[in-house]
């Protein structure tokens, strides 16, 4: 049996996702299925469930594709700072996380100060609290 991000609603916080990037971010989640089936379920969910909103809506404290995000491991206190991307730009080395990671995709959509636990590849629950969101564009 394959487990999927089965993380109850009432945790989740609301996420705002502007309409072209939700629009990519759908289509890379159906397209990815097959590979990465539950990191592909979890974007897809959270795709579904995000506020839509105008690509030139005022997001400048909400992680969008290409942000500079820092944010607090909540279980370990460590915080990092990365680039959210889409899975061909990724590269671990310059901090480049791909929206298809476990915590890429939970990471999208979300405002300062809010946090968010996913499920890693080896199972286990962690959350992530976002500290600051800078737009690259």
């Amino acid at each position: 049996m394959t487990r999927s991000f089965n993380l109850p609603a009432a945790s989740l916080p609301p996420i705002t996702i502007a309409a072209s990037e939700a629009q990519r971010l759908s289509a890379l989640a159906d397209t990815s299925m097959m590979v990465f089936p539950r990191v592909a379920q979890f974007l897809a969910r959270e795709t579904e469930r995000a506020k839509i909103v105008a690509d030139d809506a005022d997001l400048h404290d909400v992680v969008r594709m290409g942000s500079r995000v820092r944010y607090r491991d909540d279980d370990t206190g460590d915080v990092r700072e990365v680039v959210l991307v889409y899975p061909h730009e990724a590269d671990i080395a310059l901090k480049r996380v791909s929206v298809l990671t476990p915590v890429g995709a939970a990471l999208i959509g979300l405002s300062v100060g809010q946090a968010i636990a996913f499920e890693t590849p080896s199972h286990q629950t962690r959350s992530v609290t976002i500290l600051g969101v800078t737009d690259q564009g």
